[in-house]
């Protein structure tokens, strides 16, 4: 397969993912916000901006912080290179690239999810964002199928490595902002917002009944971030991701001959998820060992990029 060929298939991945993420985050921020906590509105959207690595650049568009400007600015806003409409577009752009590469159903998913999305110039009220938001993940469910039902070679490798690193980092980001940034000073841990928040963060990433599976006991902190960090059988965890990275590169590896520094990476961040316990995490600091996770994450997307040689 040609490297370039390589680079459009992991960013397909990439960008799918990163487009129903921030559909999710804003569908769930939404609701978060209708529980209708008295002047926390713009402070919920802040902590959606932050989870989508987009503080900066809205700040830059110079609007005032509100909830309509907010959900334009994630799901439909050129000027966002990670808006949901931007990540589509990237995405779609990718696959007619590796049309040759991509299934039919892979392609119509990702086509009929810009379709979604192309022609609008505003997000509309809530419920309007809510039903964009439930078209777009209903199509990202279509693709993921579509990617399940694909022969196990290259070019499904090279999507879902896209997938797993684009997980890997939104989630370590969510669990960070919730930790460091969300709850509101004079609100207390395990209050009415705090289980409002948590249960929205299980809501982003699909886990309200994983969680109650695993852990009977009730809604806790600490163990929405052990589900979300180091539950092997949680698809949208930390350890979940970083173990078929390695999976997906030794595959690439063993078809390409390329294999290197990214392996390594890999290698080491799965071995430090299987030993850690969440109460040393916590104990050391969750959002110095979350920044951690974040930077190692981005450096082993970069290597990947060097070591099969992406334009």
């Amino acid at each position: 397969m040609l490297s370039r060929t390589a680079a459009n298939l992991y960013w397909i991945g990439r960008y799918m993912e990163r487009a129903e993420f921030n559909a999710s985050l804003v569908e769930a921020t939404i609701r978060l916000d209708s529980l209708g906590v008295r002047n926390q509105s713009d402070r919920t959207w802040k902590s959606a901006l932050a989870v989508a690595g987009a503080t900066a650049g809205f700040a830059a568009t110079g609007e005032n912080l509100g909830g309509f400007a907010a959900r334009r600015y994630l799901t439909l806003s050129d000027a966002n290179p990670s808006s949901v409409r931007s990540s589509l577009a990237a995405a779609r752009d990718n696959a007619r690239a590796a049309r040759n590469a991509l299934s039919r159903e892979g392609w119509e998913a990702i086509n009929r999810a810009w379709l979604t999305v192309r022609d609008r110039s505003s997000p509309g009220g809530s419920q309007a964002t809510l039903t964009m938001t439930d078209a777009l993940r209903a199509e990202a469910r279509g693709f993921e199928g579509a990617l399940m039902r694909m022969l196990r070679t290259e070019s499904y490798w090279f999507v879902r490595l896209g997938q797993m690193i684009e997980r890997a980092g939104s989630t370590a980001r969510l669990l960070d902002v919730k930790y460091y940034l969300l709850l509101p000073e004079g609100e207390p841990v395990g209050g009415t917002l705090d289980r409002d928040q948590w249960n929205t963060i299980l809501h982003i990433v699909s886990a309200r009944l994983a969680y109650r599976l695993l852990y009977p006991e009730g809604l806790r902190p600490w163990l929405v971030a052990d589900l979300l960090i180091l539950r092997s059988e949680m698809p949208r965890s930390l350890h979940f991701a970083a173990a078929e990275t390695v999976e997906l590169l030794a595959e690439c590896g063993a078809r390409t001959g390329r294999q290197g520094e990214a392996d390594r990476i890999a290698r080491q961040r799965l071995t430090m998820l299987e030993t850690a316990e969440i109460g040393d995490v916590f104990q050391n600091g969750l959002h110095e060992w979350l920044s951690r996770f974040i930077a190692d994450n981005d450096a082993l997307g970069r290597a990947i990029a060097a070591q099969f040689r992406f334009p």
